[in-house]
């Protein structure tokens, strides 16, 4: 497995990036090539500074860096030597096999999309987010990839959440939900009733309408959405999730006796904790592109960036980009075998 690293991407860029390399290094034996794209000096500093002297690693030197202020398109085209972009063209040349990024989400979208293009059959890629629930974890997909999808789109995006969800999270037959105002058939939407008349017709587990508060308790494995509304669905929980631990650690320090009742249940805390922490879940794919492309959280520390290099792992592994293809191949020889029936 080769994977290539935009280690000039994110908050906290390039010291994060390469602890997290290291770490996933050393737990990761199946990684044969792993590429620095970024600054070389910077990164071989943090290399010594992790007492990192692997083999399998190649710094592979940039001179440019796509601030978050930057229009992504563009950024694309005019910083064409940017560690992002150098990493992509490792992926388009062959030599990798995927690319981690924790830096601007647009650029990499752009990148990936513009030089990888998209599989064969898909339309628009999506960004597939994990959800903790309360028996499981669900799939969240479009969390903002594209804002203006239409009703096709969005059916695509169900489709590989599906395949995501099986083969990755080992559901046999995904449950797909769509997001929408009440569970209703009637309800939504003219948008997301013209996408459930398209749910219903195919092949997929549908299960109808989910409601925001159905995330966390209601039996789907895929939740639908466009990507706007999926973006802010993703970082209302991610900052209420934050801010509910925050609020728990300053209430119990206002009393010993509550201090003590917390010490007694640490043991049930910290699974709660790991559950919500997006370090643990690491990182995003992007569904639909000729590659794989695994978005990190901008913040993303070193336990975090591991965990994402080990999601393109896991992606290699599991071969979901000819998965996806195979899917929605299946789907439109059905659907038009179902027209020429019609």
């Amino acid at each position: 497995m080769r994977i290539a690293l935009d280690a000039m991407g994110g908050d906290h860029a390039p010291q994060n990036i390469i602890a997290g390399a290291a770490m996933a290094l050393r737990e990761y034996p199946k990684i044969a090539k792993l590429f620095l794209v970024g600054d070389e000096p910077q990164i071989a500093t943090c290399l010594k500074a992790n007492d990192c002297n692997d083999r399998r690693v190649q710094i592979i030197h940039t001179t440019q860096v796509v601030e978050m202020s930057d229009q992504a398109v563009e950024a694309v085209r005019r910083k064409k030597d940017s560690s992002v972009s150098r990493a992509v063209d490792l992926v388009k040349q062959g030599e990798a096999d995927a690319i981690v990024s924790a830096g601007h989400t647009g650029a990499a979208v752009a990148a990936t999309t513009i030089k990888l293009r998209t599989l064969e059959g898909v339309e628009r890629p999506g960004i597939a987010s994990y959800l903790p629930t309360e028996h499981n974890v669900c799939v969240l997909i479009d969390a903002g990839a594209n804002v203006e999808a239409r009703p096709e789109h969005m059916l695509q995006y169900a489709i590989m959440g599906t395949v995501l969800s099986k083969h990755v999270l080992g559901f046999h037959n995904p449950a797909v939900g769509l997001m929408s105002i009440g569970g209703e058939d009637v309800k939504g939407s003219d948008f997301t009733k013209e996408i459930f008349k398209l749910l219903k017709d195919s092949k997929l587990n549908f299960r109808g309408n989910v409601e925001g508060h159905d995330l966390f308790e209601c039996p789907v494995e895929v939740v639908l959405c466009d990507g706007f509304t999926g973006n802010v669905v993703l970082k209302t929980c991610e900052a209420t999730a934050t801010a509910v631990f925050h609020w728990l650690k300053r209430e119990i320090a206002k009393s010993p006796l509550r201090r003590i009742g917390a010490y007694l249940a640490k043991d049930a805390f910290r699974p709660i904790r790991n559950k919500t922490n997006y370090e643990m879940y690491g990182g995003s794919p992007l569904l639909g592109v000729n590659g794989i492309c695994i978005i990190a959280h901008g913040a993303s520390s070193p336990l975090a960036i591991k965990n994402a290099v080990r999601v393109a792992t896991e992606f290699i592994e599991q071969k979901i980009n000819p998965r996806i293809v195979e899917a929605i191949k299946e789907y439109n020889e059905s659907s038009g075998n179902r027209h020429q029936e019609s």
